[in-house]
């Protein structure tokens, strides 16, 4: 027995394909959703980077400008009693202003440490930040 050819009338309607395309078009609207969730929490996460690390800079860089200031203060005040007769005050100013721009070069080291490990997290895709 042979089978007649459908009808043609009988085909498939348009509407039959319309149901699977609306739930393909929902699933998409669903995704599309998670998506954008996820990249505003990834996108907060690296705010958040950002925020403690400019906060880091900001107290490294203080603390090294302070140190820079303390340094130039024992400089003159050493300059000062140099200018006396006295030896000793040119070992103690060497000293003084010595050991407080050596702390002000760790420091500014520290906030460029800071600084790089910033600009390394935010050029590097899909890394961890931590």
């Amino acid at each position: 027995m042979t089978h007649p050819d459908p009808d043609p009338a009988e085909a498939a309607s348009p509407r039959d394909g319309v149901a699977p395309l609306i739930d393909d078009l929902r699933q998409f609207a669903g995704e599309a959703r998670a998506y954008a969730a996820a990249e505003v929490a990834f996108q907060k996460a690296r705010g958040k980077v950002v925020a403690l690390g400019l906060r880091r800079l900001a107290l490294l860089g203080l603390f090294a400008l302070s140190f820079a200031v303390f340094a130039l203060g024992a400089l003159v005040v050493g300059l000062l009693l140099a200018l006396t007769p006295l030896v000793t005050a040119w070992g103690a100013t060497a000293i003084v202003a010595g050991l407080l721009l050596l702390a002000a070069l760790l420091s500014v080291r520290g906030a460029v440490g800071v600084w790089r490990r910033m600009v390394r997290v935010l050029t590097a895709e899909g890394d961890d930040p931590a």
